[in-house]
């Protein structure tokens, strides 16, 4: 399991974009379809933006139509933390990075095999490091 980062919300906010604090640091979602990672066919690592920690593999990624880049597995295990979600007046599963806590996204089960799961992540949220 990656080594746990903590920073006060001042510390977040000068190292984040507005956009970026939003998302990972309160739970926000950016708008479907822009993102610049859904359309993304880069291979490489998703890491996570506010400490690096690898999130998922280019080749695990693939096109759900949602409007937000999608992944059947995470890079590891451990890469990412499931949590339930309430708020929006259905049960989700709350994806955060297993490192620092950001929100990254959300779990459904309606993704391809071989999980059948589909990790639906806000690219705000990520950085791309390419191979």
């Amino acid at each position: 399991m990656p080594a746990k980062i903590t920073k006060d919300d001042a510390e977040w906010k000068k190292q984040l974009t507005p956009e970026q604090y939003s998302v990972c640091r309160q739970a926000a979602t950016e708008r479907p379809f822009s993102g610049k990672y859904n359309d993304s066919k880069t291979n490489g690592t998703f890491v996570c933006v506010c400490c690096g920690n690898p999130l998922f593999k280019s080749d695990t990624k693939f096109d759900s139509g949602t409007g937000w880049p999608s992944f059947w597995t995470p890079i590891t295990e451990d890469a990412v933390h499931k949590d339930i979600d309430d708020i929006m007046l259905m049960r989700r599963t709350e994806i955060t990075c297993s490192s620092c806590d950001a929100h990254l996204g959300h779990v459904f089960e309606d993704g391809p095999q071989p999980t059948g799961l589909r990790y639906c992540m806000n690219s705000v949220a990520m950085d791309l490091k390419e191979d």
